[in-house]
């Protein structure tokens, strides 16, 4: 039987969500038939040891299981690799992002005014961030960013976000962390790929704690920027 290549491809890396996950599968399906363009939801489980490949089994999704924990960078590779969509979004699975947003990352690229849509926590000034720590963080690697390849975003480690994929036939990712937001962002901008921002809600995860490690990721996220700009 002949299967119709989706247009968009929505990729959920997870590691140990299980109280978050199903209402995040869900809400991106809701979301995606009320736009009514031909979708596909891809669950990329890196190696949970909770309850989350359960959820995404049942879910009636695509699930790609990595079969030993690698981290973000590594988890979202490979579903792009296994993504059939003409645009691919990326959608944090502990519920800090909204589903109900889609439309606002989809559409830029549908009506032709970007290639390359990122999410950001900061261009909506409703939004509180707990930890002060990252929120700097956040703002420092933006700088750098904007040093290195003079073009300003105001959240480059943003993980909601949305491409076409011809994009990555041009842009080679090798980052296995968190890093891979900061090489995503600046190998586009040296391929020159037209980027744009839209304001997204950003929700505090009300159950576990957050897997990044701010010095021991921060290093790597630093590292990973200047490498991608010199084209490592």
């Amino acid at each position: 039987m002949l299967t119709l290549k989706p247009t968009v491809s929505i990729i959920i890396p997870v590691f140990n969500e299980e109280h978050t996950l199903g209402k995040v599968i869900q809400n991106v399906k809701k979301t995606m038939e009320c736009m009514g363009l031909s979708f596909e939801v891809l669950v990329v489980d890196d190696c949970s040891t909770d309850n989350s490949l359960d959820i995404s089994l049942k879910s009636n999704v695509r699930v790609l299981q990595i079969t030993e924990h690698r981290g973000k960078g590594c988890a979202l590779r490979a579903g792009f690799r296994k993504a059939r969509g003409e645009i691919i979004v990326t959608i944090d699975s502990d519920g800090s992002h909204s589903p109900e947003e889609l439309p606002k990352l989809v559409e830029p690229i549908l009506n032709g005014e970007a290639d390359f849509v990122i999410g950001s926590r900061f261009l909506d000034k409703n939004n509180v961030f707990q930890n002060k720590f990252n929120k700097v963080g956040v703002q420092l690697l933006n700088i750098l960013v904007k040093a290195l390849t003079g073009k300003g975003v105001s959240d480059s480690q943003s993980g909601y976000r949305a491409f076409k994929s011809v994009m990555l036939n041009f842009v080679n990712l090798k980052s296995n962390g968190y890093e891979i937001e900061s090489e995503m962002l600046v190998k586009a901008f040296r391929t020159g790929v037209r980027t744009k921002e839209v304001p997204i809600k950003f929700m505090q995860r009300t159950h576990g704690k957050s897997k990044l490690d701010p010095l021991k990721d921060g290093i790597k996220i630093f590292t990973a920027t200047l490498l991608s700009f010199i084209g490592a």
